[in-house]
């Protein structure tokens, strides 16, 4: 018994592969992509202000509830996720006395934060997109 055109077959198989390789990549980039950091604390991507050791946090409760400390008040608010989109919906925010320049900050990181519209993790951290980009770490501590 004689085998022919396996090696035919063989040459004809690795493009049809290579294309259905090609082809689920594309089509399922969210398939690796990494959950949505629920409970957990998350500190903005910046250097502190000057005169001051403090840098935002964004504390993600597991219920999508949050708490973030931002350069001088705090806000709560609720998330809302939906594949990479989000909405945050902010509070009322509290009223500490601030220098002009931290309550300025306040009010640029909220109206950001406001106005983001999708997520994503990279590496560690989550970033926020929209009218401006938000990078978060992740905590380790």
């Amino acid at each position: 018994m004689k085998v022919r055109g396996g090696r035919r077959s063989l040459v004809r198989s690795i493009p049809v592969a290579a294309v259905g390789g090609a082809i689920l990549l594309c089509l399922a980039p969210g398939a690796f992509a990494q959950p949505f950091p629920f409970g957990s604390e998350l500190r903005l991507d910046a250097a502190p202000m000057r005169g001051s050791k403090k840098v935002p946090v964004f504390d993600i409760g597991d219920d999508g509830t949050a708490e973030i400390e931002l350069w001088c008040n705090s806000v709560k608010a609720r998330l809302v996720i939906a594949a990479d989109t989000i909405t945050i919906i902010t509070g009322e925010m509290s009223m500490r006395r601030c220098p002009p320049d931290r309550a300025r900050a306040d009010d640029e990181l909220l109206a950001a934060l406001n106005q983001a519209t999708n997520w994503r993790m990279e590496d560690s951290a989550l970033v926020l997109t929209g009218g401006q980009t938000l990078r978060f770490r992740v905590q380790t501590n």
